[in-house]
């Protein structure tokens, strides 16, 4: 926290949950599989969440003063996590009913849905990882405060 590492992956992590809700409210009926509902659920809780902390960041990163208090720190160590592992399941499930809807054929997901939900489901991967990467890198930078 407070370094350009993690302002980057705080970035990336933005973009990425910006572009896998963007992806899947694209099609008008995401709204009929629960999984698609509860990824953008997730995706709309990531989001005020990584932008916050990329401003943190940053203002960490240009002042170059951040006051690096353990229990602010253990604070957005757990928001990472709990996010992370419920953009994960999300992720998971999404990409779980697309192949599903995929192999059913074209009379449940037309081709260009289903291409949006899959590349929807990549960029929650994607996010995934950068949020449970940086909440790795948090947890290590915990016992040096």
């Amino acid at each position: 926290m407070g370094t350009s590492a993690s302002l980057s992956l705080r970035l990336g992590h933005a973009f990425f949950s910006t572009a896998s809700l963007l992806f899947m409210c694209l099609h008008i009926d995401f709204y009929n599989y629960t999984a698609f509902s509860y990824l953008v659920t997730v995706m709309g809780l990531m989001i005020p969440w990584s932008l916050t902390l990329v401003m943190v960041d940053a203002y960490s990163v240009f002042i170059k003063y951040l006051p690096h208090q353990p229990r602010i720190l253990l604070v957005i160590i757990a928001g990472d996590w709990v996010l992370s592992f419920l953009s994960l399941a999300a992720a998971c499930a999404t990409a779980s009913v697309t192949d599903l809807l995929v192999d059913a054929g074209g009379s449940f997901c037309p081709t260009k849905s289903c291409s949006r939900f899959q590349l929807s489901a990549t960029m929650a991967f994607l996010s995934w990882f950068l949020s449970f990467a940086s909440s790795l890198f948090n947890l290590w930078l915990l016992p040096s405060l």
